[in-house]
């Protein structure tokens, strides 16, 4: 039962279950992506809480990334600030995709829900809602499990860090580039989801070569998006 006007959203016992096992087949990668992370954090110098702190508010993978490039001594707290909030925009548009769900959920589980959420845990949401499932505490399982998951490993790859040699920065975008793909074979549909996938990618390309630091990635989701709706609108 999906939420209307006339009755609040379902947010069950069931559903938060339902997400814990829908990201299952995602958490090995997240694991070792936190493990490389940890112990890329420990060899810039971070501590063990600076670590497990950043694993549990930021919670973001590619912004943890780049903060962590970032990181030296003075700070660059603003620079890093600013870089962390143009990758994590596109939350933006994924916000306002899951927004009608949470309808008389309450603030404090939509909030939460919110804060949980990620590329990850809201694409196998998305692709559960197209599966004709309407509990909103899908999305809130996911990104539970995936937010123990992330901080577990990151903890654990900094206890590593002493034992391996240096990260290849090459194993970062391997790990990147395998969950999307992931993501982007559950949502396929058919043919015609290709042209945005498409636009969206070649608009990221051209951005990147023509804007700084990370607008790129806001540009190619805001056209693949905006190109998608339209294609919905005519369909219909």
């Amino acid at each position: 039962m999906v939420g209307s006007e006339t009755s609040p959203a379902l947010f069950s016992a069931a559903g938060l279950q339902r997400g814990v096992l829908g990201v299952l087949p995602i958490l090995p990668a997240a694991v070792a992506f936190g493990l490389v992370y940890g112990v890329a954090a420990a060899e810039k110098g971070m501590s063990l809480m600076e670590v497990a702190l950043s694993c549990m508010l930021i919670f973001a993978g590619a912004s943890q990334l780049v903060a962590l490039e970032l990181w030296q001594e003075p700070l660059p707290i603003a620079t890093m600030v600013i870089a962390v909030l143009v990758i994590n925009l596109r939350h933006l548009l994924m916000g306002a995709t899951v927004a009608p769900w949470f309808e008389g959920v309450g603030r404090a589980r939509t909030w939460l829900s919110l804060y949980l959420m990620t590329d990850e845990s809201w694409g196998v949401a998305v692709a559960d809602r197209r599966r004709g499932h309407g509990d909103a505490a899908f999305l809130m399982g996911a990104g539970a499990a995936l937010w123990l998951a992330w901080l577990s490993a990151g903890v654990a790859g900094h206890g590593m860090g002493n034992l391996t040699g240096d990260v290849d920065p090459a194993l970062f975008a391997w790990l990147i580039t395998g969950f999307f793909v992931v993501l982007l074979a559950g949502f396929w549909r058919g043919r015609g989801d290709l042209v945005p996938w498409l636009v969206a990618a070649a608009v990221a390309l051209a951005a990147k070569a023509v804007l700084p630091g990370t607008w790129y990635i806001l540009a190619g989701a805001l056209a693949g998006s905006l190109l998608g709706a339209w294609l919905h609108v005519r369909r219909a």
